[in-house]
């Protein structure tokens, strides 16, 4: 193995979480080669690249958490980055709605959890709710200044050109095919060559356990993919809200529910739903990958996850197939999009890690060997999470590197 193929730390995925990781390790070891392996032909096609561009404010975490922290750390980390790089972002804020009294007394509770994560809400009552936003209908709602919107994807080319710039080399198409770790090292089987390094740190969202079983890492979980499909609003509908418009989640579920989310282009999207996916990377339409489901129906959790949330699942696919259906959950809050409003978007796929059980991970999961560390799952908010995420990442590494 030639000397260019040896490196003292490789990270494996170059999603935002993936890019923040090796830019913050490169800052902190500047004399350590720094490898950063991606197998597309460009950073933050996945789920960075297909998500709804909101720099959450951490509305929904439970206070003192490591999700409630990250979010409001990292809300103002890349309110700063994009500042610092002329990156375009607007801090346009939130309104939650809600409909109905089941929904406003889960605002209610909505309401404390943000005072007491320290966030600026304000509890609007229908009359401030229309004044606010006219076409937007409700019986009340929380104002939440402070969310963003931004194109994580201009983060990444950014985070990529700044880890390059520091003496970091990136890998675009290069595709891991397998894993050896011995006493001393980490072999990487690429597509195209075969790299060593020191210490590995995946952060490869879709593919993470596959990763893990690629070293033999016992593990409980698999991830099992979510399509979010969203719709795009025609250009006359561009000032249809003031703010980004959210329904009142339910708190069983992680998903936030179908929203109008104002685009850092000036557009409007709607969206997303959370559909059982049949392929991991299934941007398309109709998405089948018999390896995927091969994996997806051998492993108990799948079933029990199914068992466990089948009316909500019959719903959401329904919606997803019978655009009425979809329309309907816009239509709750706002009576302005009709059917041919809804025009094609890019769906995104969430990659959920379940556990054996069934029971959905919602917190953040790591996996570890001797000489690697694996993000297994890096939950939503991750991409406004994604500098303190980095972070939190670079200190458990060196916690490990110290101690072997």
């Amino acid at each position: 193995m030639s000397q260019h193929s040896v490196y003292d730390i490789a990270v494996i995925g170059a999603g935002i979480v993936g890019l923040s990781t090796a830019w913050q390790l490169l800052k902190r070891y500047p004399k350590y080669r720094i490898l950063l392996v991606e197998k597309e032909a460009e950073v933050g096609l996945h789920q960075t690249g297909h998500n709804s561009g909101v720099i959450h404010a951490g509305v929904y975490y439970a206070p003192g958490s490591l999700k409630a922290d990250f979010c409001q750390r990292g809300a103002k980390a890349t309110k700063e980055f994009c500042l610092q790089h002329h990156i375009d972002f607007e801090e346009c804020g939130k309104l939650l709605v809600a409909t109905n009294a089941l929904e406003y007394e889960r605002m209610e509770a909505l309401f404390l959890r943000c005072q007491n994560n320290g966030l600026e809400v304000h509890k609007l009552d229908q009359a401030q709710l229309n004044e606010r936003e006219p076409n937007i209908k409700g019986i009340g709602a929380l104002f939440v200044p402070s969310t963003g919107i931004v194109n994580y994807r201009n983060i990444c080319r950014k985070l990529a050109e700044l880890f390059v710039q520091k003496g970091g080399e990136l890998r675009l198409n290069s595709e891991v095919q397998n894993l050896d770790e011995s006493h001393e090292r980490v072999a990487i089987t690429l597509n195209n060559d075969v790299v060593s390094t020191s210490y590995l740190v995946s952060c490869s969202g879709l593919m993470a356990d596959r990763l893990t079983k690629m070293l033999n890492i016992p593990t409980d979980f698999q991830i099992i993919p979510f399509r979010g499909e969203y719709y795009q609003l025609p250009a006359k509908h561009n000032r249809i809200v003031n703010h980004l418009i959210y329904p009142i989640p339910d708190p069983d579920l992680p998903f936030l529910g179908v929203h109008l989310t104002r685009m850092i282009d000036g557009s409007v999207t709607v969206g997303p739903n959370a559909v059982q996916g049949w392929k991991r990377e299934g941007y398309g339409r109709i998405n089948i990958n018999m390896r995927d489901i091969v994996d997806m129906i051998r492993f108990p959790g799948f079933w029990r996850l199914l068992m466990s949330h089948w009316r909500t699942g019959l719903t959401e696919t329904k919606n997803s197939w019978y655009k009425p259906g979809y329309l309907a959950q816009v239509r709750k809050y706002c009576d302005l999009v009709s059917l041919d409003d809804l025009q094609a978007y890019p769906a995104g796929i969430r990659a959920q890690a379940v556990m054996k059980d069934g029971s959905l991970v919602h917190d953040f999961l790591f996996a570890q060997s001797t000489r690697t560390l694996h993000v297994c799952n890096a939950p939503s908010p991750a991409a406004t999470s994604a500098f303190p995420i980095g972070e939190y990442i670079v200190d458990k590494l060196d916690e490990k590197m110290t101690s072997v």
